[in-house]
């Protein structure tokens, strides 16, 4: 029973985050009964899948203390890129490789920019947004890349089972696999310890630097992977593809419990987190609001995240104060 506590406790957060998802979906469920219709809800974690791929990756940038607003944009150049690589007739899975390495690539140039350039993670990665940006502009001259084969398509859209999507899969592959290297490797618990103290940990003689640029390739190579799967579930690689899902991203990882001020975060969090904004962006369509309502929710948990985060580490300095 004691046992049972102290795992409970460890994941508050993520039990915390659980209810609100389940809050969520019965709230929507009472106003409007077709929201539990299996079309709904395959569109939650469709669109969950998409954003988690993503939150996964930023909640890492995060936890050192750190931020990428270029996900978005590394995300249109990997569907382009693999887009026209697929279309050329590239064998499906080497075009996969391809994206994560132009991701994990992607990754090193913020990571060198922040760590060896000394720019802040907010201005680096501003400005690597907007290159992107332009890069996946010119890479299709600002035309969709159409006629994605289906061999592509059918890596990341092929069902298992009835309504269990290989992208679904691929999604709790890379949560397991960057919740252990987070929590299990040594390179991993370093990131967390650079976003508690990054001058400590660099005394007690660590390389604080190949953390960082560890994380931000992680980063980006959860964006190549939300790319990749928006290509095979659209048919069509859009240069506009992405605008404005850094937001989103980072929202998840601040409802799933990750600290902007960094040292904090889990990948569970992160992808509940994920589930909810498409949850309650699929609720405010089934309800007939309009969507855009989405932007003001999403603006409104970051603030009320960030505020909480706030309250806490107050209130822990003062029983720490308490204490001694």
């Amino acid at each position: 029973m004691n046992n049972l506590k102290k795992y409970a406790k460890g994941y508050i957060r993520e039990l915390t985050t659980l209810l609100a998802l389940a809050a969520i979906v019965v709230i929507f469920s009472i106003i409007a009964p077709r929201y539990l219709e299996i079309g709904n809800l395959m569109d939650i974690v469709e669109q969950g899948t998409v954003n988690g791929f993503l939150a996964i990756g930023v909640t890492c940038a995060i936890i050192t203390g750190g931020i990428d607003l270029s996900v978005g944009s590394a995300m249109a150049v990997c569907v382009v890129t693999c887009g026209r690589l697929a279309v050329a007739g590239v064998p499906p899975v080497l075009v996969c490789v391809i994206g994560l390495a132009l991701g994990a690539f992607i990754g090193l140039i913020n990571g060198l920019l922040i760590t060896k350039m000394n720019l802040q993670p907010f201005i680096a990665t501003m400005g690597t947004n907007s290159v992107l940006r332009g890069v996946a502009y010119l890479i299709t001259g600002g035309w969709p890349v159409l006629n994605i084969p289906s061999s592509y398509r059918d890596i990341f859209q092929f069902s298992l089972v009835p309504n269990l999507r290989m992208s679904m899969i691929f999604l709790i592959l890379m949560a397991v696999i960057y919740s252990f290297v987070l929590k299990r490797r040594k390179t991993g618990i370093y990131i967390y310890s650079i976003g508690s103290n990054e001058e400590a940990t660099k005394l007690s003689g660590v390389n604080t630097n190949r953390c960082k640029i560890t994380a931000y390739m992680l980063c980006s190579m959860g964006a190549a992977m939300a790319g990749m799967v928006t290509l095979a579930r659209l048919g069509t690689g859009e240069p506009t593809c992405g605008e404005g899902y850094e937001l989103n991203a980072i929202a998840a990882a601040a409802i799933g419990g990750a600290s902007l001020a960094g040292g904090k975060g889990t990948i569970l969090g992160t992808v509940l987190g994920a589930l909810i904004l498409s949850a309650l962006k699929i609720g405010l369509v089934v309800v007939g609001m309009d969507t855009f309502y989405q932007y003001i929710a999403t603006g409104l948990i970051i603030i009320v995240a960030v505020y909480f985060e706030t309250i806490q580490k107050n209130l822990s300095k003062i029983m720490g104060k308490k204490k001694a």
